[in-house]
């Protein structure tokens, strides 16, 4: 089978003049990206369509999908400073590593397997750990579902992502592998983000889908904290994560932000995080408001109120 998938791999990347099979990935991981900007661009115009049909269409909404959309500029910034200083590392550390694991079509999706487990454990801490979800809490404080939110970043994403890989790095896959697959991970996940798709049968039971991810969005009480899942929603099902959706959520932060500012978008939990931290009253509730989980107070906060 190993020697199958290889060969076929080695056809391709004949035809298409690319010399390996890490070049093949990177171009094909690349290549889908743009795919989905395209049809990601052209499913918003849909569903602001369909607003409009439905009468759901406010200027409200349509200024919290450009909010989305304006995020990603700064994302940009921090992808190309990331993505460069990521692959110098990367390449320097792979380098160095004794052990390599085969370069083939296997390895991969081997790869894409365990980078898709990985984000899932990337997720879960971006909520459970309030210095990770002060970047996180961009993705999830629009009050809006479409497909803008899908690119709704951090300008510090990037960097999380990068450092939540490393292992994969150190089991001996090669870096173009990990950021061919992290690509697909995230390219996968735009047609996730909207309410014009229902639920999709015996689909719901393996992957990641818009009535799953709908949940994940939900700043209702029986919703939050639920499917972390990138591409596969398996993980949820074995770690006790998964929530199935029984009513349409209520989107955005439990404590809501309204703003449609792209600066206070980026910035908003860590000007929340910033006062805490002015008001901790040791080390310990210092420490506390950085690296436990969003909401935390200190018991003696916790009686006054």
């Amino acid at each position: 089978m190993v020697s199958f998938v290889d060969n076929f791999f080695d056809y391709l990347s004949s035809q298409s003049n690319i010399k390996t099979i890490t070049e093949y990935f990177e171009y094909i991981s690349i290549d889908i990206y743009d795919w989905v900007l395209v049809f990601a661009l052209l499913f918003l115009l849909i569903e602001l369509l369909d607003d409009a049909v439905s009468k759901r269409f406010t200027g409200d909404r349509f200024l919290e999908t450009l909010s989305s959309i304006f995020t990603q500029i700064p994302f940009y910034f921090g992808e190309v400073v990331v993505f460069a200083t990521a692959v110098y590392g990367y390449f320097t550390l792979y380098d160095y590593i004794p052990w390599k694991m085969p370069v083939n079509a296997m390895s991969f999706f081997l790869v894409l397997l365990m980078a898709d487990f990985t984000y899932y454990v990337e997720h879960f801490c971006l909520h459970k750990i309030r210095l990770f979800w002060a970047a996180h809490s961009v993705h999830h404080s629009s009050n809006v579902m479409n497909t803008a939110t899908a690119f709704r970043f951090s300008l510090f994403d990037p960097l999380i992502s990068a450092i939540f890989h490393i292992p994969l790095l150190l089991l001996g896959f090669h870096p173009m592998f990990i950021f061919a697959a992290e690509i697909i991970i995230q390219a996968y996940q735009f047609w996730i983000h909207n309410e014009m798709i229902g639920k999709l049968g015996p689909l719901e039971w393996l992957f990641n889908t818009p009535s799953h991810h709908r949940v994940h969005h939900g700043s209702d009480k029986e919703y939050i904290d639920t499917n972390y899942g990138g591409i596969l929603i398996i993980w949820d099902r074995l770690f006790g994560t998964f929530a199935k959706e029984e009513k349409l959520p209520t989107y955005g932060l439990t404590t809501p932000m309204t703003s449609k500012n792209p600066i206070t978008v980026q910035f908003y939990e860590w000007m929340r995080m910033y006062r805490d931290l002015r008001n901790a009253n040791s080390l310990g509730e210092f420490a506390g408001y950085i690296f436990r989980a969003p909401g935390w107070k200190p018991k003696e906060s916790i009686l006054k109120e």
